[in-house]
């Protein structure tokens, strides 16, 4: 019998897509599933009864609701800190008890940026040989950060975003460091089914293809409409910009900025009717594709969280996340001046009504 007897074990487009994607990564295995959200369940079920799991406080919602749920029916406890501050994560972590430490940066959707590298070597000194340090790397894509240099054991995407670049699939990726987990992550993508159907690994290996291309566009593109928007008054949260607290410990891990930023504008009413004043940026969840989105994470993918919780973390109802794609740069940037031209005055003229 072949090596492919089943498409749900095996597969050849599928392999084709982990191969190129393990030397994308540069890391031993790589294994692509069906969305970004089913990589890192792949990567929990690791975890024991019993175990915890340390992550951060600024967390995709998805991410907050999947944690929340081994809390509260497979006694795993999960300590949320604020991973910008080495010594709140050395403060929680347990010699034999912490199974995985789960980070992202730059966070989402506040853009806070953790050190992977002393993180990393924080958990060697700390804890056991099978705590894994496991790092979200959505938001800059293998291109511009690469987590196993900085020490990382399991780096996995959502496929959907820049890897993709076409937001017409729904992909998640695993890569592990080294083989000594693969068997087990397999098990569970093979069991569970799970792993990325055929026409979906050529989708994305199509879009890979133009990676480089893409992120170069959208992180220049990036910087010129993160300064447009700070000097219209803002304060713009995006590791590129030299205001950013953290950009030089961000450009010591990875090669640019990225292309997702967020500002706040301290009225929600305001920042509700910038977001619908756009014409060019799309209102959407996601980011990394071609197109210009825009959102209100507390409204959209961050809605899950507990109001209370996000006020606890700093989250602000009026927050705005801007993706920036590959249009025209001044074509955005007009665009955006005009919604927040239009929300300013419109905001006046109800002020002054009242």
């Amino acid at each position: 019998m072949g090596q492919f007897d089943y498409t749900r074990s095996g597969n050849p487009t599928r392999t084709a897509l982990e191969v190129h994607l393990a030397k994308l990564m540069r890391c031993d295995r790589a294994f692509a599933v069906s969305t970004g959200m089913s990589a890192l369940d792949a990567v929990l079920r690791l975890a024991r009864t019993g175990d915890e799991i340390v992550a951060g406080d600024d967390l995709y919602g998805g991410t907050n609701r999947l944690l929340t749920h081994m809390k509260d029916y497979l006694a795993i406890t999960v300590h949320h800190v604020d991973t910008t501050d080495n010594d709140a994560v050395r403060a929680v972590l347990h010699p034999t008890k912490t199974k995985f430490v789960l980070l992202e940066s730059p966070t989402n959707p506040c853009i806070k940026i953790c050190d992977i590298r002393a993180i990393s070597e924080m958990v060697r000194s700390v804890c056991s040989p099978e705590t894994l340090v496991v790092v979200d790397n959505t938001m800059m894509s293998p291109l511009l950060m690469n987590c196993f240099e900085l020490g990382a054991d399991i780096e996995y995407h959502s496929g959907t975003k820049f890897l993709s670049g076409h937001h017409d699939l729904m992909a998640g990726v695993i890569g592990v460091k080294c083989y000594h987990h693969t068997k087990r992550i397999y098990i569970v993508i093979n069991s569970i089914g799970s792993g990325l159907a055929p026409f979906d690994c050529f989708l994305l290996l199509r879009g890979i293809k133009t990676l480089a291309l893409r992120v170069e566009r959208q992180q220049s593109n990036a910087e010129k409409i993160a300064r447009a928007v700070q000097d219209l008054g803002f304060r713009v949260r995006y590791p590129g910009l030299e205001s950013h607290p953290q950009r030089a410990l961000h450009m010591s891990m990875a090669k640019g900025g990225g292309a997702v930023m967020s500002f706040a504008t301290g009225d929600v009413h305001k920042s509700v009717r910038i977001v619908e004043a756009c014409r060019l940026w799309g209102i959407s969840v996601s980011f990394g594709c071609v197109n210009s989105l825009i959102s209100m994470p507390c409204h959209m993918s961050h809605a899950s969280i507990p109001a209370h919780v996000r006020k606890e973390r700093g989250l602000s109802d009026d927050l705005i996340r801007l993706c920036v794609g590959i249009e025209d740069v001044e074509d955005l940037i007009d665009d955006l001046k005009a919604a927040i031209c239009s929300a300013t005055v419109e905001s006046a003229i109800k002020g002054g009504d009242r």
